[in-house]
């Protein structure tokens, strides 16, 4: 399966990428109506992924978010231990006011200091736009603590119900309001599957647990994902060939 990575991202349509930072950024803010209807739905994987911290008031975490985006995640979580992101998009968090909170702010997991270990890395709504995939979670892998975990949350893009979801919300308004293929859209952002994820993840963590929004994972619009335990030879070995 790992043959298939880095995956090449599909190119946008001229017309796509004249607006697309714009409504990227507007989408994310849930500044529309469907953007706003599915932030709200998107609340579970921002919960989920929060859920240690609520659960384990007062202690210190020290945290690596993936895709950090506008970081809406900080409204989720208690200021608790130092916080780094990964985000190569500087103009989605340069103007937020939570900026404040983080520590260290990272454009490729590449280039992360070695010496640095979190208790926790997270992701939300990140793995499924992530074109080296494989490599990013060893990496993972590899700056977690002794006892770390990853705490990453996705849509169950490659189901039914999910392509129903956004074909019937944000697809129509952004035909309505453009007159253009949200699709394509979603095929230059989403370029693994909730299937390939969960494989990518499987192989680099001896425990892996999965939550879902919805009846199974077939049947479901989210998926919440929590990996422990790193099989670091296997983490160390991908990354270093990928180095060459």
């Amino acid at each position: 399966m790992f043959n298939k990575f880095p995956k090449t991202r599909p190119r946008l349509p001229s017309e796509i990428e004249a607006i697309y930072l714009t409504y990227y950024k507007s989408n994310r803010e849930g500044q529309t109506s469907a953007s706003s209807l599915a932030q709200k739905m998107e609340s579970w994987l921002h919960n989920q992924v929060a859920k240690d911290l609520a659960d384990e008031q007062g202690m210190s975490k020290a945290t690596l978010e993936l895709g950090a985006g506008t970081l809406n995640q900080l409204q989720y979580e208690p200021v608790v231990g130092h916080y780094d992101i990964v985000e190569p998009f500087k103009g989605l968090y340069i103007n937020s006011s939570r900026l404040e909170r983080v520590r260290n702010v990272y454009s490729d997991i590449s280039n992360i200091p070695e010496k640095y270990r979190y208790d926790r890395i997270t992701s939300i709504a990140t793995l499924e736009h992530v074109c080296n995939l494989p490599e990013v979670i060893a990496r993972c892998g590899l700056l977690l603590s002794k006892n770390g975990v990853v705490r990453a949350s996705i849509p169950s893009e490659g189901t039914f119900l999910w392509a129903m979801g956004w074909r019937l919300t944000t697809g129509i308004e952004f035909k309505l309001k453009y007159g253009l293929d949200y699709g394509l859209v979603m095929r230059h952002e989403h370029v693994n599957s909730a299937y390939e994820i969960e494989a990518v993840l499987n192989f680099f963590f001896e425990k892996v647990e999965c939550k879902v929004f919805g009846i199974s994972k077939a049947i479901s619009l989210y998926r919440f994902y929590t990996c422990s335990r790193p099989i670091i030879e296997e983490c160390q070995k991908y990354v270093s060939q990928k180095s060459i």
